[in-house]
């Protein structure tokens, strides 16, 4: 019988003793335990046998890259996450997987992406247009509704309901809270079941799915071109020359509203907050901003030329990366940094400790933008993930950075912007959410006159 080695246990009894505290901010015990016991530790529960959480880059690059074959995404994702947002890239995994990725992944090319950059930028301008000038405002509410209606924009273009649109998002977070409920808290999922909360959820899971459906066919129907994402994934085809299904096309659609929304209107939240707060850094950004606003430059140009602005969005993914937090289960036993690990241990990658473990990064809870400058990011490259690694790094990572630069750039350009000097809290849901952040938007003097 083989003999299974996990490091720096845990006992389940300290879990336990804390398990209301840990499912409200699981971050704080992440970061004691990792403290006090290990950069890799262990538990073992009776819910999901040993979990293993690390912080340590060569523990997640063994199971994120090098050995990626002998791991897969946990039930967590592929069987609760996707009972929710349905069976697309994100939940996934094995060979349908693969097949997926090998088929949406041309969508996602460079050279399309820069397609689509003309549709996002008229939809950060529209949004940034509605942001009330003078006055000290919620930020998330802001950038969750224009990183909404950029997906919305760059999936549907112009064919979809502006009701049907505001319904979807109002599910979609509705489901993504009750998702974070249901897997901290698994001992309560008949309390749940009773109350009728699972009932409820399953109702706005086939009400979602009925509206992009119904998008999808009038679409079908449609002989007009109109060059978003959804007539990529129409028309992408197989190796056998066969199209996606409308419920594989209502599966993906699903995961890039949910993946590729809220972390973005985390991500730019964070961003806007820690530039109001680093006023150094703010007016660099500004002063890039300034010696190209002459120029008469198309987005796309545009974004070549806000290098510094790229710097900073990539230093606030670094402090508070929106996908905090990555897992995967081992499909045999295997061996990891001298631990002898048993198929079915579930190993969680802290994306978030990672990037801020002294080990790698010098002065860490520091916001030093400078640290991504060409002559000096390739020495933390290897250290930083905020789009995960290996073969599931997130496919739409470029479209992400597309859509932060020109936020920025957009808001930047019209307003001055100043904090309530708050710190930023954070709660650790699905993606890592920012709390309570409140930004004071001036109209630039140029602009208001």
């Amino acid at each position: 019988m083989a003999k299974y080695t996990y490091p720096n246990k845990v006992p389940f009894y300290k879990f336990l003793l804390r398990a209301n505290s840990i499912a409200k901010n699981p971050l704080l015990f992440h970061n004691k335990w990792f403290n006090e016991v290990g950069e890799t530790f262990s538990v073992k529960s009776p819910f999901y046998g040993y979990v293993v959480l690390t912080r340590e880059v060569n523990v997640a690059k063994h199971i994120l890259q090098k050995q990626h074959k002998s791991y897969r995404k946990s039930k967590i994702q592929t069987t609760h996450l996707s009972k929710y947002v349905g069976y697309g890239l994100l939940t996934s995994s094995g060979d349908y997987w693969l097949k997926q990725r090998r088929l949406i992944q041309p969508a996602f090319h460079k050279e399309k992406i820069n397609k689509l950059v003309s549709i996002i930028n008229n939809a950060i301008e529209k949004q940034v247009d509605k942001i009330e000038p003078n006055a000290l405002l919620d930020l998330y509410p802001i950038m969750n509704a224009l990183a909404f209606e950029v997906v919305a924009k760059s999936l549907f273009n112009f064919s979809a309901e502006k009701q049907a649109l505001k319904r979807l998002q109002f599910i979609i977070e509705k489901l993504q809270l009750f998702i974070v409920k249901e897997l901290r808290m698994p001992y309560k999922k008949l309390w749940y079941f009773l109350k009728g909360d699972i009932s409820y959820h399953m109702k706005l899971v086939k009400e979602s799915r009925h509206i992009i459906n119904s998008i999808i066919i009038n679409r079908r129907k449609s002989t007009e071109t109109h060059n978003d994402l959804l007539d990529m994934l129409l028309h992408a085809q197989y190796e056998d020359g066969s199209t996606m299904t409308n419920k594989q096309l209502i599966d993906e659609i699903l995961i890039l509203f949910v993946a590729g929304h809220e972390t973005t209107a985390n991500a730019l939240t964070f961003t806007m907050k820690l530039l109001a707060e680093n006023k150094d850094m703010l007016l660099k950004v500004e002063d890039e901003i300034n010696k190209i606003s002459h120029k008469k430059l198309s987005p796309l140009e545009t974004l070549a030329q806000l290098n510094y602005t790229k710097c900073c969005i990539e230093e606030s993914l670094r402090l508070f990366p929106p996908a905090w937090i990555t897992d995967r289960v081992n499909i045999e036993d295997d061996t990891i940094a001298g631990y002898h690990i048993q198929k079915g241990t579930i190993i969680g990658v802290s994306i978030y400790e990672l990037h801020r473990n002294k080990k790698y990064w010098d002065n860490p809870e520091a916001f030093k933008p400078e640290r991504f400058l060409e002559d000096k990011r390739k020495d933390i490259m290897p250290y930083y993930m905020p789009f995960g690694a290996g073969p599931r790094l997130c496919i739409g990572n470029g479209f992400a950075m597309y859509e932060m630069i020109l936020a920025v750039k957009t808001i930047v350009k019209n307003f001055d912007i100043s904090s309530d000097n708050h710190r930023i809290k954070i709660n650790p849901l699905i993606t890592l959410k920012p709390v309570g952040v409140k930004l004071k938007f001036t109209l630039k003097q140029s602009w208001s006159t």
